[in-house]
């Protein structure tokens, strides 16, 4: 290679996109991008599925290894990361709840979104199933059914995305749910479970954290989400921004960035489709694709007509 080209990959290496990885095995020297962020910190705020599960201590050490930096993820309901984001407590946001994401891009603090991986939620509770729902197709006439019977349901009342996708389910069933069959735990998903396996209660859970904790908690899936021909309305897709530098200024943008970078490329991308519990796969990548979803960057419904 000459040493014109060696400079011109450095450059578009360092410049347009600081995640490339594997551009230092291109020009045969270190990347000037990962030089630049070696010994340095990435706050990730994320959901509790992704630490839960066990997926980020697995994919991780790659991304640390490769730029000399360190990972703290910091696992919290989607709302409470996206907060944590806010308040400028955060550099990057893994999240799985596109409508309070698209309400972060709008006020201005999160940039540089994508569509990182999906899997999907799933209706769980008792092997009894005394509201009888089990395999049923419409996730929102389980919902109606489990209401209808007052049967035990458990919800996470956190503002998390799992908690968000219930409410509009709930919404969609055109079912209240509250009364003493109802109960918020404010907690994660895997005490949600606990506490429904406790009471003999239904809950929504996704589909990675269940099967993470299925030997521990004693329910089982009644309603299927899509990965498993259920319904649609169950899909459970991740998004991952950096925190907007123009808004707080100690957002670290460069690692941000590498590591978004890092974690769409097609090894981070094949190491989340590799990733198993007990056999099973618990999120599938949806970063790479020949045929690139170009709103996944912008607020759903946002184009330049709308601002004019």
């Amino acid at each position: 290679m000459s040493t014109q080209r060696r400079q011109f990959v450095a450059a578009l290496c360092g410049g347009a996109v600081t995640g490339v990885a594997g551009c230092s095995q291109v020009t045969g020297s270190e990347d000037p991008a990962q030089a630049a962020v070696a010994g340095e910190t990435l706050t990730l705020t994320t959901t509790t599925s992704t630490l839960d599960t066990g997926l980020l201590d697995a994919i991780h050490p790659d991304f640390e290894e490769l730029y000399g930096a360190s990972v703290d993820a910091v696992a919290q309901g989607t709302g409470a990361a996206l907060e944590s984001a806010r308040n400028g407590d955060s550099d990057v946001v893994m999240v799985h709840a596109r409508g309070l994401e698209d309400e972060f891009m709008r006020n201005g603090f999160g940039v540089n979104r994508r569509n990182l991986m999906f899997n999907d939620f799933v209706i769980v509770g008792p092997e009894s199933d005394p509201a009888g729902i089990e395999g049923m197709g419409s996730a929102t006439d389980a919902l109606t059914a489990i209401a209808d019977a007052g049967t035990p349901f458990v919800s996470r009342g956190d503002n998390s995305g799992t908690h968000t996708k219930e409410l509009n389910l709930w919404k969609a069933a055109e079912a209240e749910p509250g009364g003493d069959w109802y109960q918020e735990t404010g907690t994660g998903m895997g005490e949600a479970l606990n506490v429904a396996t406790q009471q003999g209660a239904y809950t929504l859970s996704d589909r990675g954290t269940f099967i993470s904790q299925r030997s521990e908690v004693d329910l089982v899936i009644q309603v299927d989400g899509p990965i498993e021909d259920g319904p649609e309305i169950l899909a459970n897709p991740y998004g991952i921004m950096a925190v907007n530098p123009g808004v707080h200024d100690n957002a670290n943008y460069d690692l941000a960035m590498a590591y978004i970078g890092w974690i769409t490329s097609p090894g981070a991308q094949s190491a989340i489709a590799g990733y198993r519990v007990d056999g099973e796969q618990l999120f599938f990548p949806e970063a790479v694709s020949e045929d690139p979803n170009f709103q996944q960057y912008v607020p759903e419904g946002w184009s330049s007509d709308a601002e004019e």
